[in-house]
């Protein structure tokens, strides 16, 4: 093993990732000399086997979905999808797995790019060991950022390994769609891969533990998108365990607690993730391997005065949109700090605090429909203690959405703050409410009151109008 010269940096940051990239953006236009460690691809699980591979396979299903469904298309829509084409557009969102152009940013920001598997060695010191075994010593002056995301967790089932499953990195990235799909979960990636490959021309069977799909959002949401799935061919099937899978004769078979033998080309688990933090040398700073990395509101872990950790390895809010904001945060914490003084303290909404963890998550699930929420549900929202109403609204009943797609079906909530008639929180589901949900997180995140809300006028006939037919529907009440 060949060991370089050590060297001195204000800060080190592992991950290249998004939130990675953001936070060495963040500390070198601080001024702040900046390393930056990456394992594999720079540019992270984002790029490469999540949210880019997923939503340009996801973006077709979507608009074929669309064309079926307006006057004049439906016919020229019939056709199923160019499944070669669309995969295709997948290899290109995903700059084919390489990453030359990401590698160029961190050149251009003036930050190093270090690759190899970075662990702490103790306070403020991170060790690289490079593929070839070469080994290099970082030191820094001031923080070091941790932001290796998360991994998928797969259950304990005997035999797992050999029956060699899919994860979300083999769905996003596989070169043909399986004949028979079987999809074990109910959450985000569980419902898109669901989407994606049932319309790419897998036979797709979902198997859910619990009693439906997206259990995080508002009921009707997994309500509608499970309608939705079973109406586009899809076998679901809820109140499901998988107790044992198996390889035979190269078919994947998955036994089920009732009994059922269900057989499959390939077998999907989309059940969790895990953060990735088994490798990383915790240990010689008294922190537990492969653990969360709790934080305060500036991404401070606990009990660490130099050690961040941003985005997924966290656990605050398993999202890349949260994790870059957690990045900015954290990015303007760091050059504060290191400027010198008492240092800055993270009031709530403050430039130091990543407030919005708390209050003001945003989330479109790329279904068919979409479902799309920011802040509280209603459930969550009694739960906290507030004194809450929700008011709901039939998508199909706003002149923009009949227009968008002919037969919408969708519905919006929103949930209403008593004590100070503020939103706490919305939840769209239906085909393009996706860029419905910045309006609402702006509304969350600023607190607006209705009686201002009434001023922001909804242009006619957009699916924003839904805005108007919500406040008149929390009025008459």
């Amino acid at each position: 093993m060949t060991q370089s010269e050590s060297r001195t940096y204000d800060v080190v940051v592992i991950g290249a990732g998004p939130v990675g990239e953001n936070v060495a953006d963040r500390t070198r236009a601080a001024g702040l000399s900046t390393a930056i460690v990456e394992s594999e691809l720079v540019g992270g699980e984002c790029s490469y086997w999540a949210c880019m591979p997923s939503k340009a396979l996801l973006r077709p299903v979507l608009a074929h979905a669309d064309a079926r469904h307006t006057a004049g298309l439906g016919g020229a829509a019939r056709q199923p999808l160019d499944t070669a084409a669309v995969l295709a557009h997948r290899d290109d969102f995903t700059s084919h797995w390489k990453d030359d152009g990401q590698v160029r940013w961190v050149e251009g920001i003036g930050a190093d790019l270090y690759r190899g598997q970075g662990r702490l060695a103790g306070p403020r010191e991170v060790e690289v060991t490079a593929s070839d075994g070469t080994r290099h010593v970082l030191a820094a002056r001031h923080a070091v950022a941790v932001c290796t995301g998360t991994r998928a967790a797969l259950p304990g089932l005997p035999g797992l390994t050999a029956v060699r499953p899919w994860t979300s990195r083999e769905a996003t990235s596989a070169r043909s769609a399986p004949g028979r799909l079987i999809v074990v979960g109910g959450g985000v990636v569980a419902v898109e891969m669901a989407t994606a490959w049932q319309a790419l021309g897998s036979r797709v069977t979902l198997l859910v533990r619990g009693t439906g799909l997206l259990t995080r959002m508002e009921p009707f949401a997994g309500e509608l998108v499970a309608a939705a799935l079973r109406e586009a061919g899809a076998d679901l099937r809820t109140g499901v365990s998988v107790t044992s899978v198996t390889r035979e004769d190269g078919s994947v078979v998955a036994v089920t607690d009732a009994g059922d033998r269900v057989v499959a080309d390939e077998i999907l688990f989309a059940t969790g993730r895990a953060p990735r933090t088994d490798d990383l040398g915790l240990e010689s700073v008294g922190l537990e391997p492969g653990s969360w990395l709790p934080v305060d509101d500036s991404l401070r872990v606990d009990g660490h005065d130099w050690l961040y950790a941003v985005g997924d390895v966290n656990h605050r809010a398993l999202l890349t949109h949260q994790g870059k904001y957690q990045a900015r945060i954290a990015g303007a914490a760091i050059a504060a700090r290191a400027a010198g003084g008492p240092g800055p303290e993270p009031a709530p909404w403050g430039p130091y605090a990543a407030t919005a963890d708390h209050d003001a998550v945003p989330q479109v699930v790329f279904s068919d429909p979409e479902a799309a929420s920011v802040g509280l549900s209603l459930a969550e929202a009694e739960a906290a203690g507030h004194r809450v109403r929700a008011v709901d609204v039939d998508l199909a009943t706003v002149a923009g959405a009949s227009l968008y797609r002919d037969g919408y079906r969708g519905r919006a909530r929103m949930v209403v703050d008593l004590e100070d008639e503020t939103v706490r929180g919305m939840t769209f589901v239906g085909p393009g409410v996706g860029e419905l949900l910045h309006s609402a997180t702006v509304a969350v995140a600023g607190r607006v009151p209705l009686r201002r809300l009434w001023h922001a006028v909804p242009a006619y006939p957009t699916i924003s109008e839904v805005w108007l037919r919500l406040l008149e529907g929390y009025r008459d009440a």
